[in-house]
């Protein structure tokens, strides 16, 4: 009897270790699953945290590269980020720490729109900047062309007004004279008996030329193509140069002046043959040439 009673308390011992035993597996698979799930949500989390800071880092990389010039803050905030990506793949993966990193991912979010905002402000400017200074240099163009355009006007106006200002001959003539006892003038033709040539011209009428003292120059050149007369030598700021007989100063009032003037006789007779008698301008321009002949 007594032993009945021992065999019914072991199984009723036994049954209640079987009962805890059961129950302790259950609790330990229980928590093992838990922290298994605690695990493969932590990773995933820590998945979630790296790809939104790769994803700001590229944001980053789009700004910069598409930014004109290098901005500093865009870079040292790149490279902060780049550093957090790292320490988010090797730390270990705890609540409180991923939950840090949540909230600096929001900062860096608001930090980036900051940004952003700045580096646009910046091109908007460099834009603007640009486009006054394509339209500064469009006028500047304009300007240039229309300077350019004065100074051929006002080169073509000074031409104009040299030109006008130039004097002109209207008549040219040329005499051989023997001069009598009287001192009255003769014309002649024959050579032997010349004593003078007698070079007569009538300056024309310009009311653009400045009145004032003016020479012109005599070229007489005898049958031989010598110059008669003292055979003065004149260079102009062209570098030409006239060797002339005799020059003719007269006072030029803007009105027509007829002007008259002799070559005497040379040191032997004057030659028989066909003389060229030229005249020039102060500036050695020709006005104008008469030939005649001596028998």
């Amino acid at each position: 009897m007594t032993e009945t009673k021992n065999n019914n308390g072991l199984k009723v011992l036994a049954g209640l270790l079987g009962v805890v035993l059961l129950g302790t597996i259950i609790y330990t698979v229980s928590l093992y699953q838990d922290k298994k799930k605690t695990a493969t949500a932590l990773t995933q989390e820590k998945q979630l945290v790296v790809e939104d800071l790769n994803s700001l880092k590229s944001e980053y990389d789009k700004a910069i590269l598409e930014s004109n010039v290098t901005n500093e803050e865009l870079v040292t905030a790149r490279d902060n980020i780049a550093k957090y990506i790292d320490s988010v793949k090797t730390m270990k993966s705890d609540i409180s720490s991923l939950s840090r990193y949540r909230r600096q991912v929001g900062v860096l979010k608001a930090e980036r729109e900051q940004l952003i905002k700045q580096v646009d402000s910046l091109k908007q400017s460099n834009t603007m900047i640009a486009m006054q200074r394509d339209s500064t240099y469009v006028e500047l163009e304009k300007q240039t062309v229309f300077n350019d355009s004065l100074v051929v006007q006002n080169t073509q106006l000074a031409d104009v007004v040299e030109k006008g200002a130039a004097m002109n001959i209207t008549t040219f003539t040329v005499d051989a004279v023997k001069e009598r006892n009287s001192g009255k003038l003769v014309s002649t033709s024959r050579a032997s008996r010349t004593d003078k040539l007698k070079i007569c011209f009538t300056v024309g009428n310009n009311v653009i030329a400045e009145a004032g003292d003016r020479e012109f120059y005599l070229e007489v050149l005898d049958p031989q193509g010598n110059v008669l007369g003292e055979s003065y030598s004149k260079t102009n700021d062209a570098g030409a140069s006239v060797t002339y007989s005799k020059g003719t100063n007269f006072y030029f009032e803007n009105k027509a002046l007829d002007v008259c003037d002799y070559i005497n006789k040379p040191s032997g007779d004057f030659q028989t043959g066909n003389y060229m008698v030229n005249i020039y301008n102060d500036r050695l321009n020709l006005l104008g040439n008469v030939q005649f002949t001596l028998k």
